[in-house]
């Protein structure tokens, strides 16, 4: 008798640890709106493994979000009760009716559950609705990398804990928020919701149709509850996700018949300003030509280069663009801004040519141009600065403003012609100078230090502060030195650096003396490296030094 009790308590511990009690499927509201969550949650009454549910059926009708597990066990009155949840987060894609399928666990299996799914438009969802996205966009028809602007609206009637809002996404194309978010108030159909706006600027890059797939929200809002007056309490939080509706956009190729750089804006524009103002150019004088680059629905990546040419007697030293980019009426506004600096070396009246940059009204659907006029600007006189010497037989009544043929002789430019017999006369000479200056220096040891004194130092004094001023990197101080050392190895006489370039008259030595003035005249100075300039001045001190210099002291020592 008692071997049978004890084997009838053992039969019936172990049924009860092989028994499962009932899993049970439940959703937190039917019917429910398209693109808005709802909360799928399966509880068994027992300890389950939390890996058991699988929610791969669910993929076919439903965005699955993020599962949750927990589990609870509890005694009361020696019976213990032990409770396993899964909280399961589900989006559905259309409308109509669906099966959410049964889920086994464990040996036991939950009813499958009958779902309707609305329209955000239907009657019933406008008064259900605690969470829904709006997308307003610009433009569904567009050439390709022309800028739309998407605007994407959060509402929301409950109380937000938390929460976080995707980008939307477009394949190949560039998307940007633009902006900061905005925060507002609304009712609708008599029910108040907070409003989050924000908007984003979105550049296709390749033709064709695509869809625009809209922001993703994911987040957890305060659930009213009666016992929330009890301070005691805590406030109950629901995990909540929402997505927009999907947008279709249509992406037209760049036009068979356009030329130049690709530019689609609603509006693009050209503007230049003068400093100083245009009456009051002279030679030497820098002046700067500020150009102004807009255009609305482009970023300020994709703006062109402006670049600008100069007739002849004009030098220009451009500066770095710079580029700004805002937002105006939801839409990006790009700006570029170049500085030019413009050195004018001769007075007179010169002729710029009009800066043209093709554009596609996206408005109008047709190339237009954004144009500056050509401009005459007159180049006064410099007291400060003299004129070149006018070289013989040569016209200087009108200044030429377009590029010279190659047969014609440059302006301001001497040409000499050198005969050999003048070259062995100065060898001569120079030969008959070193022979005296030998006898010279037996003679008398004691005045040799003099003289070489009196003639090194007046002609090389100069020339050894400008290579100080190189090796210091110096702009500023080779700018001060460069015309007084020219005037003193040259029979030449010189007031500008230009006049200085234009006798030299070598490639290398202008485009040192152009990085030079560039570092000094630009608007945004920059720093500037001698060694370049160093070299060229070693060679040309060199140069003129023994075609200028030794012929005259050698008829200055000549006994």
């Amino acid at each position: 008798m008692v071997k049978q009790i004890f084997g009838l308590i053992g039969l019936l511990i172990f049924l009860s640890t092989q028994a499962v009690a009932d899993v049970v499927a439940s959703i937190d509201k039917n019917p429910v709106i398209v693109n808005e969550s709802f909360i799928l949650t399966i509880t068994a009454d027992d300890d389950i493994d939390s890996n058991a549910l699988d929610t791969q059926p669910l993929l076919n009708n439903f965005v699955v979000g993020r599962t949750s597990v927990s589990s609870q066990t509890s005694m009361v009155n020696f019976k213990t009760t032990r409770l396993t949840k899964w909280t399961t987060l589900l989006i559905a894609k259309k409308e109509g009716k669906y099966t959410i399928p049964s889920f086994t666990l464990d040996g036991q299996s939950t009813q499958p559950i009958s779902l309707t799914v609305i329209k955000a438009s239907d009657s019933t969802a406008k008064t259900q609705q605690d969470i829904f996205i709006t997308n307003d966009i610009s433009s569904k028809e567009i050439f390709v990398q022309q800028q739309i602007t998407l605007t994407v609206k959060l509402h929301f009637s409950s109380e937000l804990k938390r929460g976080n809002l995707t980008e939307p996404s477009l394949a190949g194309a560039n998307i940007a928020q633009i902006g900061k978010d905005k925060e507002n108030e609304t009712i609708i159909n008599g029910r108040r919701y907070r409003v989050i706006e924000r908007t984003y600027a979105i550049s296709p890059q390749q033709s064709g149709s695509f869809i625009i797939k809209s922001p993703l929200f994911s987040g957890e809002i305060i659930e009213p509850s009666a016992r929330r007056g009890n301070f005691l309490s805590f406030a109950e939080t629901k995990p909540v996700s929402v997505v927009g509706e999907e947008i279709a956009i249509t992406v037209k190729p760049i036009p068979s018949d356009y030329q130049g750089v690709w530019l689609p804006s609603e509006l693009l524009a050209l503007h230049q300003e003068w400093q100083p103002a245009p009456s009051t150019f002279k030679v030497g004088e820098p002046i700067t030509r500020v150009i102004t680059l807009t255009a609305a629905g482009l970023s300020k990546e994709q703006l062109p280069a402006i670049d600008m040419k100069m007739p002849k007697g004009l030098k220009v030293y451009p500066d770095q663009a710079e580029l700004h980019s805002g937002v105006n009426n939801n839409r990006l506004v790009s700006q570029k801004v170049r500085n030019f600096a413009i050195v004018a070396s001769k007075a007179g009246e010169y002729l710029l040519p009009e800066i043209i940059i093709p554009w596609w009204n996206t408005q109008t659907n047709r190339m237009e141009q954004a144009i500056i006029p050509e401009q005459r600007i007159t180049i006064a006189p410099n007291e400060d600065a003299a004129e070149l010497p006018t070289p013989p037989q040569q016209n200087t009544n009108a200044v030429t403003t377009e590029p010279e043929t190659p047969n014609t002789p440059q302006p301001g430019h001497i040409i000499i012609e050198k005969t050999p017999w003048l070259q062995w006369l100065f060898l001569g000479l120079w030969i008959i100078t070193c022979i005296a200056w030998w006898f010279s220096a037996k003679r008398k040891p004691t005045t040799k230090q003099g003289k070489n004194s009196d003639n090194t130092h007046n002609n090389s004094d100069r020339y050894l502060a400008l290579v100080a001023a190189c090796k210091q990197h110096n702009s500023s101080k080779v700018m001060s030195l460069i015309v007084p050392w020219y005037n003193q190895i040259s029979t030449k006489r010189c007031s500008t650096l230009p006049d200085v370039c234009q006798y030299i008259n070598n490639p290398s030595f202008d485009q040192a003396i152009a990085t030079l003035q560039q570092a000094s005249y630009g608007t945004s100075p920059s720093a500037w490296q001698g060694d370049q300039l160093l070299v060229l001045l070693s060679q040309i001190n060199k140069e003129l030094s023994g075609s200028n210099k030794q012929p005259k002291r050698s008829l200055s020592l000549n006994p």
